[in-house]
């Protein structure tokens, strides 16, 4: 979630919201064309012709393989993408050893800041 409110680059954002649209479009379509095409299939091989059902099955089989390949893809693009965004937007916080010139209460401050710290952060 720290990504997404990042004010950082949009176009990733916009990518990742686009091909998330696209997954939820494709998906139910893909299943009904598949599911279409292999009942066309299985009545062609009782009623007519094998042919007309073999090229049912490879157009199956090729709607499935680009539709996996794409799902992949993008998968593995976006990936790819919050990876780098991790390893450039790291969070470190610098903390200031206390000493006797540090008033008390200046020191209690201290410690309840480093209490609160996220185990995403990097101490330095």
């Amino acid at each position: 979630l720290q990504w997404l409110r990042n004010p950082g680059p949009q176009h990733e954002k916009r990518t990742l919201f686009g091909d998330m649209v696209c997954f939820l479009f494709i998906t139910p379509l893909a299943t009904v064309s598949g599911w279409l095409c292999l009942r066309g299939a299985v009545d062609h091989l009782h009623f007519s012709s094998r042919l007309e059902a073999v090229g049912l099955i490879a157009l199956t089989v090729a709607l499935f393989t680009i539709y996996l390949f794409w799902t992949l893809v993008s998968f593995r693009y976006h990936c790819r993408l919050y990876n780098e965004w991790r390893r450039t937007n790291q969070r470190v916080i610098l903390l200031i050893p206390k000493s006797a010139n540090v008033p008390s209460n200046q020191q209690s401050l201290l410690g309840l800041q480093s209490l609160k710290r996220n185990s995403k952060e990097t101490i330095v």
